[in-house]
């Protein structure tokens, strides 16, 4: 049975009350009182007529004004303890007096009840102004609907309130309840972005109490609107990550491509071109050369170097192309074993001399422990570092190599006396493909980010620093115990 028509009478009753009390507050204070001249009177029970409106509503403003009208005439007008009114000024009085006071009452009982609405709106507002700063603030959509409706379920009194909507493929359910709360009436509002029905909004009242007024479902159609206009943002926010993600891949395979058609061509170019010029010398050419050439033996060696230059450039690029496949499928996993790095060191500066003959290299090697590591791994490492240095060094620039323990770690430090890094542009040239404006371009850009890689595989760290001389040093870090514990990160 719908308790509301009870309910509807309980509060028209209230008012009645108010105004009766009113009326009779109003009578009492006027016979204690006393007060002459009559206008004193008067004023009491205009008095309490606006009290009664001001508690009540206009019912118990107008019911108080006819109370004090009948209680008027008859306490204190002459002849008194009657309702007969024989002086005309009286009959004038009493009717200016009731006319007054219903006016004053409705007034007054209008104008609380617009404070009131007034009020509301603003609290109203409020909630759906959080809801809205909510939904901004980036927090994960199903955390934001179950706090919504833990506030609609205060602000509208309610047993539980319910919100189950869907975003494209995500479904969301928010749901909050007092506790041992029994269900009563409920009222459903539909959900609906770009016209299309996308979930529900239950408001579920305790038993007992009566099913939402204008002003509440007014309040819940409201919150609906909200909640498609989050769910709106978050397919949007799906959207615009997708995009974002497919417009990084695809910049990446055109850097890829870019990169390793450009890096290709370069080497095998000039691997070709060598060779025809070896195949045009002398009787030996073949019968399709246009022309023949004489070559002397130093001619032909610096064509040999410049073959065995290119093809180990070639073989250096396809190295890095095949460890940046394995970093991207988490295949980069250390052989670790007992390593001494300064020996690491030695190795990569003997196989690279010719590759460092345009620049001083200068060592500084202490007594270091050895490290668990990957000696493969690590000499591509040393490899990248030597190669980049040289590449960004002037001719005849110095390029410096230590080898220092440092707390737990053992630190190898490769400084050089190019044009250097700006701090801005430190953390991406670790990103694969990208180059600087500075120094040689010729690289592929994935030396460092391969070489971090590898670092952070062996749990240990890589950073960029700055040199006296202008230059740059990339100092990393290995750890002298075992680091497989430590997570590891994936280049991309």
């Amino acid at each position: 049975m719908d308790a509301w028509p009870w309910v509807r009478a309980r509060s028209r009753l209230a008012d009645a009350l108010v105004g009766f009390a009113a009326s009779g507050v109003s009578t009492g204070v006027a016979l204690l009182v006393h007060p002459s001249p009559a206008l004193g009177v008067v004023a009491i029970y205009l008095l309490g007529v606006v009290a009664a409106a001001a508690i009540g509503r206009a019912v118990a403003g107008v019911l108080a004004s006819l109370l004090s009208f009948l209680s008027l005439n008859y306490f204190f007008t002459a002849p008194r303890y009657t309702l007969r009114v024989t002086n005309a000024d009286d009959v004038v009085s009493l009717g200016v007096f009731l006319v007054v006071a219903v006016i004053v009452g409705g007034l007054v009982s209008r104008a609380v009840a617009e404070r009131a609405r007034a009020t509301r709106n603003e609290w109203e507002a409020r909630l759906l102004s959080y809801f809205a700063t909510k939904v901004m603030s980036g927090e994960p959509l199903d955390r934001v609907l179950v706090d919504f409706a833990g506030s609609l379920l205060e602000a509208l009194r309610l047993a539980r309130c319910e919100i189950h909507a869907r975003a494209g493929d995500d479904v969301f359910d928010a749901s909050r309840a007092r506790p041992a709360a029994v269900d009563g009436s409920s009222t459903s509002v539909a959900i609906r972005a770009g016209g299309t029905e996308v979930g529900m909004l239950t408001a579920v009242r305790a038993a007992g109490r009566p099913e939402l007024d204008d002003d509440e479902h007014r309040l819940l159609v409201e919150a609906a609107k909200q909640v498609a206009i989050a769910l709106d943002r978050a397919l949007l926010d799906a959207q615009i990550a997708r995009a974002r993600v497919d417009a990084e891949t695809n910049r990446a395979r055109a850097a890829l491509f870019s990169s390793v058609t450009h890096d290709l061509r370069t080497p095998l170019a000039s691997i070709k071109a060598a060779v025809t010029t070896l195949l045009q010398e002398g009787p030996h050419a073949p019968s399709e050369a246009l022309s023949q050439v004489a070559l002397d033996d130093e001619q032909r060696r610096d064509l040999l170097e410049t073959v065995l230059e290119e093809t180990d450039r070639l073989n250096r690029l396809l190295g890095n192309l095949l460890e940046l496949a394995k970093v991207r499928a988490g295949a980069l996993v250390p052989a670790k074993q007992p390593t001494a790095l300064d020996e690491v060191v030695e190795s990569v500066l003997h196989r690279m001399a010719d590759r460092l003959s345009g620049v001083r290299v200068r060592t500084v090697v202490r007594d270091v422990p050895d490290i668990p590591a990957d000696p493969l791994q690590l000499d591509q490492v040393v490899t990248n570092l030597l190669d980049n240095a040289v590449r960004f060094s002037p001719p005849g620039g110095e390029v410096m190599i230590s080898v220092a323990p440092w707390h737990r770690y053992v630190q190898l430090r490769v400084a050089d006396q190019g044009p250097g890094i700006p701090v801005g542009e430190r953390e991406r040239v670790f990103e694969a493909f990208y180059r600087g404006d500075a120094g040689d371009r010729s690289g592929s850009g994935l030396g460092l980010a391969i070489t971090r890689a590898i670092v952070l595989a062996h749990g240990g760290q890589i950073r960029i620093e700055g040199t006296p001389s202008g230059g740059t040093a990339i100092v990393l870090e290995l750890p002298l115990a075992d680091a497989a514990a430590v997570p590891q990160e994936t280049a991309t």
